[in-house]
């Protein structure tokens, strides 16, 4: 407030004498001309000269009327300058006392950050070990479980077992029983099934073929006789048309003359035998073709009998068939689990190589953006750490679900 107080005197003073010095020069300047004129020549006549003398005059006052004019102005913009100055000063001293308690908070914000900063990094230290022990107890359980894998690759390799060795399994209860052994008894109990299902359908394809060859024998036999029979009818048959030729002739001969009390007993005994024989051979018939529509019947029976086995076969066949391919996909598959645990166990060297780098980086900046890529890499090594955990799972999961898809195939 003094110093606008004094800027404001300083101002009036500055004003006031200028005014003055105006009003002296106004007052000045045409008295002095007016005193000269009249020493000089009194009441001469205004001649052009004069005029013109006034008129420089009139000019040079008006002048130095702009110039006190400009002056006062020139004063006005030097007041307003300091005022300005002056101002400016006063917030550069603001400013300044501004930066010195900035500086001190700053420092203290340093020294907080700094201590803050120690006991993260003591946090970080410990969050390593427990991220190394970690890392080491995963590659521990991820060695454990190759081995298994191993173990149960080259177990499943060999699934054959005697007799002995099946009882002395199937003995245990099942949940002392590892997976090898599990596998190969319910292998057996599954093989053993089937290939005294196959014995017993060989035994009976060769009973069945064995009787379909007597069958067929019996056919043939049945079929020449029944051919006789039907050469011997087609004789009788045409000798029983001529017998009623003869008959037709013995009528007409008895219509014309006395032929019927001559051969009466004759033609009478004739036609009880023929009639006889006729009777006979029809029986015959009817025996030979009750007995062909047996035969004919049993035959198809048969056929069908004989085309349910070689279907039963087939299907036998295509199901060891099927057995065998899924064994072999499931020996490949093996392999190709195995050779991608061994990319992954590669990926896991990879991610310790790039582990060790951003450690490397983060001793060496000590930054906060270095704290910053030290999160994300910790969450992208669990990431990977926990998606290399989750397909482990996952492939031990896929072999059991494929192996238990087999078992239940076999059994069906």
């Amino acid at each position: 407030m003094s110093h606008k107080s004094s800027k404001v005197t300083k101002k009036v003073n500055v004003s006031s004498s200028l005014e003055s010095e105006d009003i002296s020069l106004e007052t000045t300047v045409p008295t002095d001309d007016v005193s000269s004129s009249e020493e000089r020549e009194g009441t001469v006549k205004i001649t052009k000269q004069l005029i013109e003398r006034k008129e420089l005059l009139h000019n040079l006052q008006l002048l130095k009327i702009e110039l006190s004019q400009k002056n006062l102005m020139i004063d006005n913009l030097k007041v307003e300058y300091l005022t300005k100055i002056e101002e400016l000063e006063e917030k550069l001293n603001d400013a300044i006392h501004q930066k010195q308690l900035l500086s001190l908070r700053l420092d203290s914000q340093v020294a907080l950050q700094q201590e803050d900063a120690r006991k993260h990094q003591a946090l970080m230290k410990q969050e390593m070990e427990t991220i190394l022990l970690r890392q080491k107890q995963l590659e521990e359980t991820n060695y454990q479980l190759r081995e298994r894998a191993g173990d149960i690759r080259r177990s499943l390799r060999d699934l054959e077992l005697t007799d002995e060795c099946y009882e002395k399994l199937k003995s245990l209860p099942e949940d002392q029983l590892s997976i090898p052994e599990y596998v190969s008894v319910r292998f057996y109990e599954v093989v053993h099934s089937l290939r005294r299902e196959l014995s017993d359908l060989q035994m009976k394809k060769e009973s069945l073929t064995e009787e379909l060859s007597g069958y067929r024998s019996q056919l043939k036999c049945l079929t020449e006789s029944y051919e006789d029979e039907r050469r011997s009818r087609s004789e009788l048959e045409v000798r029983c048309q001529r017998l009623t030729l003869e008959l037709a002739d013995t009528k007409q001969l008895i219509q014309q003359g006395d032929y019927r009390q001559q051969n009466y007993d004759k033609v009478k005994c004739e036609r009880d035998v023929f009639e006889h024989e006729l009777s006979e051979l029809k029986r015959n018939y009817e025996i030979l073709e009750v007995s062909y529509k047996t035969q004919t019947k049993e035959r198809n029976d048969l056929a069908k009998e004989l085309a349910t086995i070689q279907q039963s076969l087939n299907l036998l066949q295509k199901d060891k068939d099927y057995l065998n391919r899924q064994n072999m996909e499931l020996s490949v598959r093996c392999a190709h689990e195995e050779d991608r645990l061994e990319r992954l166990q590669i990926q896991l060297e990879d991610a310790k190589k790039a582990r060790e780098e951003m450690y490397e980086k983060y001793v060496a900046s000590r930054q906060v953006i270095v704290y910053h890529y030290k999160a994300e890499y910790e969450k992208r090594l669990h990431e990977e750490l926990e998606q290399i955990r989750l397909k482990t799972n996952q492939e031990i999961e896929q072999l059991r679900s494929t192996s238990k898809e087999m078992y239940e195939r076999e059994n069906r």
